[in-house]
């Protein structure tokens, strides 16, 4: 509690801080670095019980609600702390403030900016390089080392308001590698201008500096602009900041937000035919008189290989005319980078070629003839001895009609197809307010500052991703950024991770593979969102290690779903899911896995070339790259969500029993009455149904969820999973455990595999004893049954169906005075029928 209360004296010290920035700049000499804590954002627990609203103060600002589990792990029982907490930031278009309406779902973060552009007039004895230094109390930032002749440097210094420790900031312009300046100039921060975008930016001005002594007479000139604003700035991403002072050089570029573009995917479709004039290599001559050729076809896009099957013996066909008629897909992305290259293969001799083609319905395509390259030597060898041209027929085609999923299917983000000119217009806008971070655990080891995170997040929706800024040294980071997508089904869900940035160590190699470290994420289904409602909350980070289940800290978000035309909305509803051509020329199950897997190989390998890189473990995370690996705690959590499902039938089940064994006899009564009448006027039926359940939604509308899912530790079957099961969860594919580790594992899913045997035998027995009511296995089953079945046929046909219904539920819900414990003579009877079971080994 001491370091809870050290953070609101803090928060508090803040607010009085800001409070005089407000009124006037004459008292920021006198403001002094803190840690931004989370106090601006107080956070309200939502529980599932109704209960006691906890206020900010009880809570120490948001840190540890209450004072239970923070950061540790949970062994049963449900805790608060990893609750969602409702939160009420100062988020600025909220609190009618025009300067900040730009970002309306952020919290508003003022800055001082300095831009340095070129300096003129400057003598240094020999020439050399020049470098420019800004000073603002105890941060400095360095500019890019120029030549004297061509000293144009164009950056921009930011520093943050909160941090500011003088009244004044300066400017020098000094040769590289030496302390002594060559010109200064200093600015009075009572007198720099505040600027609020979409004003057009601050024009530079040439000052004149001066020397030591104070003499401007040969000292040169430098152009420098300067002023306040916010993040909102169009200077802010690409300026260096004050918090980044100690990152090195090369760890830079990787703390700059930046917006990424997934890759445009393709599914590529080869429709390897037939192959004419195939001759086999010189080499195998003595063998071919020894065995049929097994002639195949392989296709290779990049790293992507897949083949035919082998060609089967036909009496039509001679031996180098094979014939296949398979489709491969593939995935490609734009720009086209790699080559498609077919070869036909006998295990001796091997042909090459090249192709590209392209379609975007389900129209069929011409296939065409391609002569084959055949070489039977070093194909670097010039004097290669080309024979007559073998031919293959293909069929190939870039599929723009299909959508290539990259993510899983129950998280996509996006269901659009390829071509773009199968795009409909947008529906809608989400904006996302990145604010900050809370509770962080530490995830590295500092010299010298003990345990540090350097936070940063990735949003991912449709083909845009977005990578906030890292914060560093910091385990509460505040970015307030804002960022926007344009919505075309909203059904979809946007991803937010959190990671630890691991180049921003000065004792990282340049070129090590170091790893950014999962911190948490957090998935919102657009569809459960309100139109046009702010929703501002704490979410909670949990992680799954293989000790138990671990919450990282807290994420705080500022998500609003906004849309022009409500009737579009609605409208998508109706519209299939995916695109017409996965209804059309459908993909088995095993390519769409397949497929995936390939997508998000090519997506991780073209936002690794950018600049910063998104590294692919941070690409896999956001993808769920592991989702479709086994897990006996998702397999028992899967089935708990079954059971929930059948649940409501159980219940109703247990509902008709009650009223058929008339232990209420007035509810019986009333059941009897209304199924009565039910039955007596069926058209009454379908409409007291649907109003019955318009009712029940119509009464539900009060017990509304109010706020965004998350993250759930016990729908995910995380809190009281055995550690076992966690550790082969964790366990790498193929396994790296010991052998008897993964006998006992094997054992263990032999007897669960052993129990879904039983299920599925029991229920493969009452479906052959179905189909064993007419197949005369039992001719006096089956006797029986056909008698019975001409005698109904004749009683139905005499008898409205109205009356053999009620009379059929009378009987049903007959008194249990008037019925016999005994098994019914139906059920007997069936229970006789004979199955294969008898037929298995």
């Amino acid at each position: 509690m001491q370091q809870q209360g050290g953070n609101l004296a803090v928060q508090k010290q803040m607010g009085q801080e800001n409070n005089k920035m407000g009124s006037g700049l004459q008292n920021q000499a006198h403001l002094k670095p803190v840690e931004p804590g989370p106090g601006d954002i107080k956070p309200v627990v939502i529980t599932a019980v109704p209960g006691p609203v906890i206020p900010a103060a009880a809570s120490g600002g948001g840190l540890n609600l209450h004072g239970g589990v923070n950061g540790g792990h949970i062994r049963g029982g449900f805790s608060n702390d990893y609750a969602l907490k409702e939160t009420s930031p100062h988020l600025g278009g909220l609190n009618n403030d025009k300067t900040s309406s730009t970002y309306d779902l952020v919290e508003q973060m003022q800055y001082l900016y300095v831009r340095i552009v070129k300096a003129k007039d400057i003598s240094v004895f020999g020439g050399g390089e020049v470098v420019a230094e800004v000073k603002l109390g105890n941060y400095k930032g360095i500019t890019k080392r120029v030549s004297l002749g061509n000293a144009e440097w164009d950056q921009v210094f930011a520093f943050s308001k909160d941090c500011i420790q003088s009244s004044v900031v300066e400017v020098f312009v000094k040769e590289s590698n030496k302390d002594e300046f060559l010109g200064r100039v200093w600015f009075d921060l009572n007198e720099v201008p505040k600027r609020v975008p979409p004003d057009s930016q601050l024009a530079p001005q040439w000052y004149r500096m001066e020397d030591k002594k104070g003499e401007r007479a040969k000292c040169g000139e430098v152009m420098v602009s300067i002023w306040f604003g916010t993040q909102a700035d169009e200077a802010f991403a690409e300026a260096w900041h004050s918090k980044a002072a100690n990152v090195h050089l090369d760890g830079l570029c990787s703390i700059k937000s930046k917006v990424y573009l997934s890759p445009k995917l393709w599914y590529l479709r080869v429709g390897v035919i037939e192959a004419q004039d195939v001759v086999l290599g010189d080499k195998g001559a003595s063998m071919n008189m020894m065995r049929y050729p097994e002639l195949f076809a392989k296709v290779q896009v990049g790293n992507q290989v897949l083949r035919t099957r082998i060609a089967s013996p036909t009496g039509n066909r001679s031996l180098s005319n094979p014939c296949w008629n398979d489709d491969l897909m593939f995935v490609v992305a734009e720009p086209f980078e790699d080559y498609l290259l077919i070869t036909v293969e006998d295990r001796l001799a091997r042909i090459g070629m090249r192709l590209w083609g392209g379609r975007f319905d389900d129209r069929l395509v011409v296939s065409r003839w391609f002569n084959l390259d055949t070489h039977y030597s070093n194909p670097n060898d010039s004097k290669s001895v080309v024979r007559f041209a073998s031919r293959i027929h293909l069929r190939a085609s870039l599929e723009g009609g299909y959508h290539v999923l990259d993510e899983a299917t129950m998280y996509s983000s996006d269901v659009r197809p390829t071509a773009k000119q199968l795009w409909k217009p947008h529906i809608g806008v989400l904006e996302v307010g990145i604010l900050g971070a809370t509770n962080l655990m530490p995830m590295k080891i500092k010299e010298g500052k003990g345990g540090s995170t350097d936070a940063y997040c990735v949003a991912k929706y449709g083909q845009k991703w977005v990578r906030t800024r890292t914060v560093v040294d910091s385990l509460a980071p505040r970015w307030n950024e804002q960022y926007t997508w344009e919505v075309f089904d909203p059904c979809m869900v946007i991803s937010i991770g959190l990671f630890d940035n691991s180049r921003v160590d000065k004792n990282m190699v340049a070129g090590s593979a170091n790893r950014d470290t999962r911190i948490g994420k957090v998935r919102i289904r657009l569809s459960t969102l309100e139109t046009d409602r702010v929703y501002t909350h704490a979410y909670p980070l949990l992680m799954l290690h293989p000790s138990g289940v671990k919450k990282m800290g807290e994420l705080h978000l500022a998500v609003r779903f906004s849309c022009a035309n409500l009737f579009n909305v609605l409208h998508m509803y109706a519209t299939p899911l995916l695109p017409k051509m996965h209804y059309v020329q459908p993909l088995s199950v095993s390519q769409l896995d397949s497929l995936r897997y390939q997508a998000m190989n090519v997506v991780s390998s073209r936002l690794s070339r950018s600049e910063p890189p998104l590294g692919r473990e941070v690409v896999e995370y956001m993808l769920d790259h592991d989702s479709h690996m086994w897990s006996m705690r998702k397999s028992k959590a899967n089935f708990l969500r079954l059971t929930n499902f059948l649940a409501w039938f159980v219940a109703m089940s247990r509902l008709l029993e009650t009223l058929r064994t008339w232990n209420k006899p007035v509810y019986s009564t009333l059941f009897l009455t209304v199924f009565t009448v039910l039955v007596l006027i069926p058209e009454l039926i379908i409409p007291c149904v649907m109003l019955t359940m318009a009712a029940l939604g119509l009464w539900r509308y009060r017990s509304r969820p109010r706020h965004p899912p998350h993250m759930d530790t016990r729908l995910s079957y995380a809190e009281s999973v055995h550690p076992d099961e966690l550790d082969e969860e964790f366990d790498s594919f193929p396994t790296s455990r010991s052998a008897e580790i993964v006998r006992m594992r094997y054992d263990r899913l032999r007897s669960v595999a052993g129990r879904i045997q039983t299920v599925v035998g029991d229920l493969a027995t009452q479906g052959e004893r179905f189909q064993a009511l007419l197949s005369w296995r039992d001719p006096r089953a089956t006797f029986l049954f056909v008698i019975l079945c001409l005698l109904a046929a004749f009683g139905f046909y005499l008898v409205p169906i109205r009356w053999v219904v009620a009379l059929g539920g009378l009987y049903y819900l007959r008194p249990p005075k008037f019925r016999n414990r005994l098994p019914s003579s139906a059920v007997s009877f069936f229970k006789r029928l004979p199955t294969n079971a008898d037929s298995m080994l």
